[in-house]
Parts: structure tokens; sequence; C-alpha cells
């Protein structure tokens, strides 16, 4: 087994759109991913290229999608977008 790093990820609806659309239950499940996320997430921070809480989204978004596209890189899903990916994160690296 390829050694990962293993996160717990939680998400909880703390407002609807609408005022009388019910909340949603919070979702919990774990992923791993061959990065340290929370030390992208750091890093990215540290450059203040968005506000704190933008970057975590991007940081925890990207690296979640970018690990299922890498795993699942052979399936037709993906083929529309992988050179695309590996060029936005590329340049996100360089920023």
């Amino acid at each position: 087994m390829k050694k990962e790093h293993r996160y717990r990820i939680t998400v909880e609806h703390l407002q609807a759109a609408q005022p009388d659309t019910p909340l949603h239950a919070p979702l919990s499940f774990e992923a791993g991913n061959h990065d340290d996320v929370l030390g992208i997430v750091d890093r990215l921070r540290e450059r203040a290229l968005f506000d704190a809480e933008t970057t975590a989204s991007l940081a925890v978004g990207l690296k979640l999608f970018g690990e299922v596209a890498l795993k699942h890189r052979d399936h037709p899903l993906f083929a529309p977008i992988n050179g695309a990916l590996r060029e936005f994160i590329g340049g996100l690296k360089k920023s």
C-alpha cells in the first residue's frame, strides 16, 4: 500500500440560502492524499493570494479533487481536464 497522509473531512451546513430550507446533517469522510494538505494550506496562506478561508477552500478542494483525478486519470471523465489541471496546479505553485 502506498504511503499517504490520511484526513477526516467534515462539512457542516451552517446556513441555507433560503431561510425556510432545512439544514443538512454534517457529512464526514476520510480521504488520503500523497501531499501534506494542511502544509499546503499554510504555504498558500503565507502568499496571501486570497483571504485565509478562501485559500483553505481552494487548497483543500483542489487537493481532494486532484487526488481523485490522479488515482483515476485513465477514467474517461477526467480526459478533458487532465492537462488543464496539471497546468493550473503548476501555475499555482509558481505564483
